[in-house]
């Protein structure tokens, strides 16, 4: 019975810190309580992000001890636009949008345009509210 008073429950630790990014890239470095660099960035399926400088983000800890860390997604837009459940918003530097909605619609919004390569569309596609006519000129 001494023993079980001998013996104490580890202290808490955080699962998850919000930090800030320090370095850009695939590896990232990120100051929690303490910088931390070369932590892998995580996201969704199919999304690809690099947090630039300064961004807040969310540095999820793991492994015995939580020595193996990553990043896994950033604060949100400071005006985040009312979505419906299931819908997805992507956004981007600037101006830059991808919004899918449940009706099946996407709205790609950008401040700049270039294309390279091919874009399909099917379905109807609307230019600033117009049908699309294609010009043989």
């Amino acid at each position: 019975m001494w023993l079980s008073r001998q013996i104490k429950p580890a202290a808490a630790t955080a699962d998850a810190d919000l930090g800030i990014t320090t370095i850009s890239g695939q590896k990232v470095g990120v100051v929690t309580r303490g910088e931390v660099r070369d932590l892998p960035v995580y996201g969704p399926g199919g999304y690809l992000w690099t947090p630039a400088n300064g961004t807040a983000v969310l540095v999820v800890k793991g492994g015995p001890g939580g020595e193996e860390q990553c990043v896994a997604g950033a604060r949100p837009l400071e005006e985040v636009p009312k979505i419906e459940p299931g819908e997805v918003y992507l956004y981007g530097p600037g101006e830059n949008t991808v919004y899918l909605k449940q009706d099946g619609s996407v709205e790609i919004k950008g401040s700049r345009v270039s294309v390279t390569g091919e874009l399909s569309v099917t379905g109807q596609l609307t230019v600033n509210g117009q049908p699309y006519a294609l010009c043989n000129c």
